[in-house]
């Protein structure tokens, strides 16, 4: 990717890439968050929007404007963290893309030239460590082999064998210098020593040596020397000539086959040039691809043990020579390699043609970093984004591009529940878009074929069914909460406490951790050349109708009265604004839960910390035995009650029964949750290395198990005795509700200490109490509330008119049916909302009940609300609140 230059203006410009300055980003960053912020969340009140619509879509907007205005202010820092682990492991290829002219667009410049800087200077060092590896290999083969003979006796170690070691030693050292020169030729800065050169003396010396080298490694290889002329005498740089002459005879040596001839012939041409051809009896060159033999690590066949490197330095030598080298590619068997060269070249032509040279790497001015900088051939490397650098290897993206399908199917369900649920109670439609967004869902997700997840789409739907069934909406709030729970449980696959939480949170993270999945999904579909336009002028055209329609409908009264006309009764901006809020809150709802599904979270990483075991069993059962003495004293004192009655309470605390009992009922509740957190405490310190030490882990907590499902029954005996006296409560039938849940977890906690694994207590416990909730909704709480209440009325003649007054519409019919029509009208505070729309898609059981067994109409007394008689005043008096 190729850079843009900052402030140039091009495609790839961010929002905020012109301002200079990053303390100037940040500051118009939250301003303009802020006032968008505002901005909607006006717009939502002034609408008469709930807040429970307005909250999400204000949040949502200040963030979805800080991610348009934030787009490139850190992603330059993020590539280069990338960049630099890259050139931690030798990658200095990599580059950053900084389009802004702030201190981060300047820091991404300066480290592309670092880049660039970098990767020059290493790949110089590899190509010179490769150059000499491969320069070396042949003078000291030939010194290796002449050590040998002198150690195996095959050659007396006489002065001529010395001057051979000599000669040859010379010629490393000679090698290493001429090495370091090609790394100056390379810089562009070597010249060549021109000096008279006898090419028979070149051509004897490099044959020799290659012989020498068949010899040490075993191959049979006869190699002729032809020159023509016999005299033949060139201006040449002699040392590079004879780099020349070694690597195309060491190169045919080695690609020839045992007991082959490789055939060396230098001649004279005419226009003062001469030629040097070498041919091998080998393989031969890769049809059609002999010029890429000459590159660094070419394409031919390395098997002999070539590097690539020999023919890349006769190519750049006979370049520096004013020359040419070419691979002969005819019918001939084997390589043939010719090089032709200017019997006296021109130092100014030479050194001419040395600065052209084509070489891996231009010298390091500014203006050749800047051109490898911007060259179009240097990409920049994908990098992570924030949110998948935020979550990390706990939530990791495996396999998703694009998510079509949940993206518009989200965005349909939005709308739908746009069209559906706004002005209707909760009923029919709601169902549907629930039963609609479930579906959608598992149809997405991993988990969709378990029987756990199974078990959560039965209770789910019997869930979603109260919302139908029963009109109090604290019963639809509940129920939604668990069947929420449920789903992110089974989306996830969670198991333990903590990942169930985790699971139960990711749905709402799922709006964050998505927002690159989403970014690429409308990415795609950008590529449609009829949708977005479509879609783009569709939604100017409505702004513009809204706008100009609604200033001129105020304006003017003539078209107010033809609005008026097509819209009667409906206020369009207040009901445009909340079907809006509605579809946004809806879909993206909807679309968290299905990336929930397509990608869950490790939740299975979330766990508690491995627990280390006592080393004493005293250390546990002494916290625990104090445990179990305080509920044995709690039941001691309460069969002392039980045995000596009321009069026995009285005497000894000075309160009634009734307020003993009020008293000490959230106190047992708490006992009772604590209990459930002492055993897990217990048995996760408890050693059970012995079978000694599991038997004593099941009794001591199995007793204090037991003794709590005593406390459980005095709690519910208690609340129900504090009931009988003052009357019955939704609240108190919910707590009652709860501490039933309560005792049966000690229960399921008694079972699981039978074989010591409790890894499916948290599973059993949500079902339960989804059930139990499931099992409350249907059972009617509040008609079951309003028909104990006229019991204890029939019974004791004391009846809170006040409080039945509270309750909703699913407690008209019991009121209606089991009182007096003065009491039952006095009593009903319910009443049809007008505003809500009543058809076949807000139909509810619990409102056509009460709608079937009349409800009253509420009048103003002194300033409150109470229930008022067809006929009169309410022959009871009501506790009228302020």
């Amino acid at each position: 990717m190729r850079p843009a230059s900052p402030g140039s203006g091009s495609v790839g410009e961010r929002p905020l890439d012109r301002i200079g300055s990053v303390k100037v980003k940040i500051g118009l960053l939250v301003a303009v968050s802020i006032l968008a912020a505002v901005v909607v969340q006006q717009v939502g009140v002034r609408a008469g929007v709930s807040g429970w619509l307005t909250v999400p879509v204000t949040v949502a907007a200040a963030l979805g404007v800080t991610q348009w205005l934030a787009r490139g202010m850190t992603s330059p820092l993020r590539e280069m963290t990338a960049a630099a682990g890259r050139m931690a492991g030798g990658d200095y290829s990599t580059r950053v893309t900084a389009t802004s002219g702030d201190e981060v667009g300047t820091l991404g410049v300066a480290f592309n030239t670092m880049a660039a800087d970098l990767e020059g200077a290493d790949q110089q060092r590899r190509e010179l460590l490769a150059t000499v590896s491969h320069e070396l290999r042949t003078p000291l083969a030939a010194q290796r082999a002449l050590l040998e003979n002198l150690v195996d006796g095959v050659i007396t170690p006489d002065d001529t064998a010395l001057q051979g070691a000599l000669d040859q030693s010379e010629r490393l050292s000679a090698l290493v210098s001429d090495l370091l020169d090609l790394s100056r030729v390379e810089a562009g800065a070597t010249r060549l020593d021109l000096t008279p050169v006898r090419v028979t003396d070149v051509l004897g010396q490099a044959v020799d040596e290659a012989r020498a080298g068949a010899a040490a490694t075993g191959r049979d290889v006869a190699v002729t020397v032809d020159v023509v002329p016999p005299d033949l005498e060139v201006h040449a740089d002699a040392g590079r000539l004879a780099q020349v002459v070694t690597n195309l005879v060491d190169n045919a040596v080695r690609h020839s086959p045992a007991g082959g001839r490789v055939e060396v012939h230098a001649e004279a041409l005419a226009d003062r040039r001469w030629s040097l051809t070498v041919q091998d009896q080998g393989p031969g060159f890769p049809p059609g691809r002999s010029e890429q033999l000459f590159a660094r690590f070419g394409v031919g066949d390395d098997s002999s043990g070539g590097t690539g490197l020999g023919l890349a330095i006769v190519r750049w030598v006979c370049e520096l020579h004013g020359g040419t080298v070419t691979a002969v590619e005819d019918d001939r068997p084997g390589a043939r390699v010719r090089a032709e060269l200017p019997l006296r070249p021109d130092d100014e032509r030479v050194a001419g043609a040395a600065a052209a040279l084509p070489t891996p790497h231009a010298p390091h001015t500014p203006h050749a970093v800047a051109s490898r900088t911007a060259s179009p051939v240097t990409l920049a490397i994908p990098t992570p984004s924030v949110v998948d650098t935020l979550f990390g290897r706990f939530w990791p993206e495996r396999g998703l591009t694009t998510a079509p399908v949940a993206l518009w199917s989200s965005v349909a369900l939005g709308a739908a529940a746009a069209v559906l649920l706004p002005y209707r109670g909760i009923g029919l439609a709601y169902v549907l878009v629930l039963l609609a967004a479930g579906s959608l869902v598992l149809g997405l997700s991993r988990h969709r074929g378990t029987r756990w997840t199974r078990a959560c789409v039965v209770l789910c739907v019997g869930l979603g069914a109260l919302l139908m069934l029963r009109a109090a909406e604290w019963i639809g709030v509940l129920a939604l909460l668990t069947a929420a729970l449920l789903v992110t449980t089974a989306l996830t696959g969670a198991l333990g406490l903590p990942a169930i939480l985790s699971g139960a949170a990711s749905w709402v993270l799922s709006g964050v951790r998505g927002l690159p999945l989403l970014g690429r999904t409308l990415s795609s579909t950008s590529r449609h050349t009829l949708l977005w336009p479509v879609l783009r002028t569709a939604a100017v055209s409505l702004v513009a109708l809204v706008v100009f329609g609604g200033l001129f409908a105020s304006g003017d009264a003539v078209v107010g009265a033809w609005a008026s006309t097509l819209l009667p009764e409906v206020d369009i901006a207040e009901s445009l604004v909340l079907r809006t809020f509605t579809w946004f809150v809806v879909g993206g709802v909807v679309l968290a839960c299905c990336y929930l599904a397509l990608n869950p979270p490790r939740v299975d990483l979330v766990r508690l910390p491995e627990a280390r075991r006592v080393t004493h069993a005293w250390e546990w059962l002494v916290p625990v035995g104090v445990v179990i003495a305080t509920f044995v004293v709690f039941i001691a004192a309460q069969g002392a009650a039980l045995w000596g009655g009321h009069e026995f309470v009285r005497r000894t605390t000075g309160v009634t029964y009734a307020e003993s009992v009020h008293q000490g009922f959230g106190q047992l509740t708490v006992a009772t949750a604590l209990t459930l957190l002492t055993v897990a405490l217990a048995s996760r310190r408890a050693a059970r290395e012995t079978p000694r030490d599991r038997r004593l882990l099941q009794v001591v907590l199995g007793a204090l198990c037991l003794l709590t499902l005593v406390v459980v029954a005095s709690a519910l005996a208690r609340m129900w005795v504090y009931q009988e006296a003052y009357g019955f409560t939704v609240l108190r039938v919910l707590v009652d509700a709860f501490e039933l849940w309560l005792g049966l977890l000690i229960v399921l906690v008694l079972v699981s200490l039978v074989r010591l694994r409790g890894a499916w207590l948290p599973r059993a416990g949500l079902l339960t109490g989804a059930a139990m909730l499931l099992a409350l909704g249907l059972a009617n709480p509040e008609g079951w509330v309003a028909a104990r209440n006229i019991e204890r009325y029939e019974e004791t003649g004391r009846l809170d008119l006040g409080y039945l007054s509270t309750l909703g519409a699913d407690a008209v019919p019991t009121i209606r049916e089991r009182l007096p029509q003065d009491l039952g009208d006095c009593a009903v505070g319910w009443r049809v909302d007008d505003e809500l729309v009543e058809d076949p898609l807000s139909w509810n059981l619990g409102r056509v009940r009460a709608e079937r067994a009349g409800g009253s109409t509420l009048l103003s007394v002194e300033g409150s609300t109470v229930p008022a008689l067809a006929g009169g005043d309410c022959p009871v008096e009501l506790p009228v609140t302020p």
